[in-house]
C-alpha cells in the first residue's frame, strides 16, 4: 500500500504589509511603492486605513472580496524599523510569520516586472531585514515590484541607487505603474484565493509593457 503524500498545507495571506518611508516628502517615491501598493488595496477591497499608535502604522482591517478577514498595514516607523510595526501586529493578533504578505520594491528587476515569494532572505533592502528579524524567520511571502536599476550607474554607485529609489517615476513610468499596481492588486486576490504558491505562476510570468507616451 503506498503511502499518502500530504499535500503542503496552503499559505494564504493575513497580513499585507507595504514598506515605505513616512513624511510627505517620500510620497510616491519608488522606494514607497509598497506603501502604494496598500493605498491600493484599501481603494479596491473598500478598507479604510488609519493610524494606529499601538501598530505603529496605518492600519485597516476588513473582508477581502475572496477568503475572509484580511488586515493591511503601512508601517510609520521609517523604513529599517519596518519590523517592529509588522512584530506589533502579529503578536496582537498571534499571526505565524508565514501568514504575513510583505510588498516592496526591487532595484534588480526591470520596472513592469513583479516577483512572488514564498521566502528568502532580505537581498540587501533595509525593510526586509527588519521584517526577517522582528519575525524571527525567512518563511513569509513577499512580492517585489521591480523598480528598475538608475540609467548608467556602476555597481558600487551608491549615491546613485539611493537618489533613484528616493526619487519620483516619470509620467511614463507612473503610467506603467498604474497598470502594475492594479496587476499586483489581481496577484494578491489570486494568493488570498489560491494560496501563494499557485499565484506564483501567474504573478511571476507576465511583464507590464512601459507605456511609451
Amino acid at each position: 500500500m503506498t503511502e499518502a503524500v500530504t499535500k503542503p498545507a496552503l499559505v494564504i495571506p493575513q497580513l499585507i504589509v507595504g514598506l515605505g518611508n513616512p513624511e510627505p516628502k517620500y510620497d510616491q517615491t519608488r522606494h514607497n511603492i509598497g506603501f502604494a501598493a496598500v493605498d491600493a488595496l484599501s481603494r479596491a477591497w473598500q478598507i479604510p486605513l488609519a493610524e494606529n499608535k499601538k501598530f505603529q502604522g496605518e492600519y485597516g482591517e476588513g473582508v477581502a472580496p475572496v477568503g475572509g478577514k484580511i488586515r493591511l498595514l503601512k508601517p510609520l516607523t521609517y523604513m529599517n524599523r519596518s519590523g517592529q510595526a509588522i512584530q506589533a501586529v502579529t503578536s496582537w493578533y498571534k499571526l505565524p510569520p508565514e501568514s504575513v504578505l510583505v510588498v516592496y520594491d526591487e532595484m534588480d528587476l526591470p520596472l513592469g516586472k513583479t516577483r512572488l515569494r514564498l521566502s528568502g532572505s532580505a537581498g540587501g533592502h533595509n525593510g526586509m531585514k527588519s521584517a526577517i528579524a522582528h519575525l524571527s524567520s525567512q518563511n513569509f511571502p513577499r512580492l517585489r515590484i521591480g523598480i528598475g536599476k538608475p540609467k548608467g550607474a556602476g555597481n558600487n554607485d551608491d549615491s546613485g541607487a539611493v537618489s533613484h529609489v528616493l526619487g519620483r517615476f516619470t509620467a511614463a513610468e507612473n503610467q506603467t505603474m498604474s497598470a502594475v499596481l492594479q496587476f499586483v492588486v489581481e496577484c494578491i486576490e489570486l494568493s488570498l484565493k489560491q494560496g501563494v504558491e499557485k499565484a506564483m505562476n501567474r504573478c511571476n510570468s507576465r511583464t507590464i509593457e512601459i507605456s511609451e507616451s
